[in-house]
């Protein structure tokens, strides 16, 4: 009862898979992907062993197709089994099999395939994967966006219940230590898919890193008050709102920037965040905040 999307990214080199299930935490069984293989969703009474196993293979130089060969032909339960593959040399490749319960199907296109078993209906893929292809920007937000399609077109007749994203990128992790560039779950909610969205702008903003703007705008009018007025509710400014935003309340943006450990990204650069993206921003509060800067620097590439 899960469905997934498996993808690469060739101008960044960046590979994941983004997956929801009516199973508590998925991210722990259906995801793998490494910077110098590629990424494989393995599903429907998964055999967690095809991950490691297939991205060995990958890094001996096997085309997906190969590799699912290579997997599905000794497991006797291979009928029961689903798995999508993408490797980091372009190649793409799914398996459904027969005894998979409907409905089961998968889908591939240039760089990413998509799978999914016990959905409500066959638009659950094809929503994925259009969505995918037609969304614009990064490849998290491309994975999220079908994520998304697919639930609203049906996806799992079960329901919902956990999220997962996990993407590699050569030196992407933590401080250029590892790959593990993105690795976000949500394990048992009741919209595990808004959740993984929600967390993912926290990770966004607070690990990844962005080129820096061409240009700085600074706060003010009703937007500078706003914003003063929700750091005063936090605890971070005792000054009166206004349209200005002087030296007070930048201070008080600084104090709410440690807190919530935004290192990546200096003050200028999110004063400047919040000015362009306060309007687009939901939530109230904090969430709001972040939400705001999230918007504001989605302009900007990552690095």
């Amino acid at each position: 009862m899960t469905f997934s999307i498996v993808a690469r990214d060739p101008e960044t080199d960046a590979v994941g898979v983004a997956v929801q299930s009516k199973f508590v935490g998925v991210g722990a069984v259906v995801p793998f992907a490494s910077a110098d293989a590629g990424a494989i969703a393995t599903q429907s009474f998964a055999n967690v062993a095809y991950g490691p196993d297939g991205l060995d293979l990958l890094r001996e130089g096997h085309s997906a197709e190969e590799v699912i060969e290579e997997l599905t032909e000794p497991d006797g339960d291979a009928p029961q089994r689903q798995v999508g593959i993408v490797g980091q040399d372009g190649s793409v490749a799914a398996f459904t099999g027969e005894e998979c319960f409907d409905h089961a199907s998968d889908r591939q296109g240039e760089n990413y395939t998509v799978q999914g078993n016990i959905l409500e209906n066959r638009e659950t893929v094809d929503a994925m994967a259009d969505t995918f292809e037609e969304t614009d920007g990064g490849l998290p937000e491309k994975l999220i966006a079908a994520l998304h399609a697919g639930n609203e077109a049906g996806g799992d007749q079960r329901g919902e219940q956990s999220a997962a994203l996990y993407v590699a990128k050569p030196e992407g992790g933590y401080d250029g230590g590892n790959d593990r560039w993105i690795d976000v779950r949500v394990d048992d909610h009741e919209h595990p898919i808004d959740e993984l969205e929600r967390v993912f702008r926290v990770y966004d903003v607070t690990l990844l890193e962005r080129e820096d703007p061409d240009e700085y705008r600074e706060l003010d009018g009703d937007t500078a008050e706003a914003v003063a007025a929700t750091l005063s509710d936090l605890g971070f400014y005792d000054g009166t709102p206004s349209g200005q935003f002087g030296e007070d309340a930048r201070d008080a943006l600084e104090a709410f920037r440690g807190m919530n450990n935004f290192e990546n990204h200096d003050l200028d650069a999110l004063e400047d965040a919040l000015a362009r993206g306060w309007a687009d921003a939901d939530g109230d509060g904090e969430d709001k905040l972040v939400n705001a800067i999230w918007h504001g620097l989605s302009r900007l590439d990552r690095k």
